[in-house]
């Protein structure tokens, strides 16, 4: 079976690694110019690879003598062109981090976080011009914890990718065509691509939803942060605390320096881990 691949990061690089190991016949590699890790693959086993945006740069050339059965879109960074999904002759499928048609966009695992979700997942669809639009194949479900960061899932999603795309591919060698659902558009949310910047704390959040937004952004990611003194503070890890405080004090006072305690509308939390090691704040002094 001829394949190609639409990969980036380390999702990605999982993927990539695992069917070059399973010996199909990758006939090409799409990513970006930041996937250094999928780049030195491809170089090293000799796989033809395409780096950059494809809207920017065209593509067609580098394609027309590589056909493909089936392409697979695995964490790209790019929208992908209907000449592109139409390329193979079997199908196009993509993997997507949530429970679609629920969070379709960029990032889907972090904003589950955010919000309070206890469970997200692993949807397999084909790939139309939409959005994470298109019907769907297949559809992990994957808990999460209380002590979930984005990171955490993100390595729980490494062995629910691999097992979706066995499955599918091996379904594919049986069946002549594949079968999928229609997504239910009426039950659909979307969430667009966040930035370093949009880490900001919000101090009048209630103390669960800064929970959720501090532990969605740790590290390795850009993190949640704040500023004190103008100095911008990086919050890896808070936990609630039962340190006293009134009502209308104002929410974001340092209520405590040993250990760093918060006050937000609906309880105090302590800050328990600082990206750039410890930093000292004294009390009666505000987040902001």
């Amino acid at each position: 079976m001829q394949l190609g691949l639409l990969v980036s990061g380390n999702l990605g690089k999982k993927a990539l690694e695992y069917l070059h190991s399973r010996f199909f016949d990758l006939r090409f590699v799409f990513t970006d110019k930041n996937s250094n890790d999928i780049i030195d693959f491809c170089n090293k086993e000799n796989i033809e690879i395409f780096i950059g945006n494809p809207r920017i740069n065209n593509y067609s050339k580098f394609i027309e003598d590589k056909p493909v059965d089936i392409l697979i879109s695995i964490n790209y960074l790019f929208i992908i062109e209907k000449p592109l999904i139409d390329h193979p002759t079997r199908f196009a499928f993509n993997i997507h981090g949530s429970l679609l048609p629920k969070y379709r966009g960029r990032t889907p695992h972090v904003w589950a976080i955010i919000n309070n979700e206890t469970e997200t997942g692993v949807t397999a669809h084909l790939i139309n011009e939409g959005c994470d639009m298109g019907d769907i194949i297949k559809q992990v479900i994957v808990p999460i914890e209380k002590s979930d960061t984005g990171s955490s899932l993100l390595l729980k999603f490494e062995s629910v990718y691999i097992k979706i795309i066995t499955d599918i591919l091996s379904e594919a060698t049986t069946k002549i065509k594949i079968e999928a659902t229609p997504q239910d558009n009426s039950k659909a949310t979307y969430f667009g691509k966040r930035t370093p910047a949009d880490g900001v704390i919000n101090w009048e959040w209630q103390r669960e939803r800064i929970n959720n937004w501090v532990r969605a952004q740790s590290y390795p990611y850009p993190g949640a942060f704040s500023f004190i003194n103008g100095k911008k503070v990086i919050i890896d890890e808070v936990k609630f605390s039962d340190y006293a405080y009134s009502f209308d004090m104002k929410n974001g006072l340092i209520l405590n320096n040993e250990p760093l305690i918060v006050k937000t509308p609906n309880g105090a939390i302590e800050i328990t881990k600082v990206r750039e090691g410890k930093v000292y704040c004294l009390k009666d002094l505000y987040f902001n």
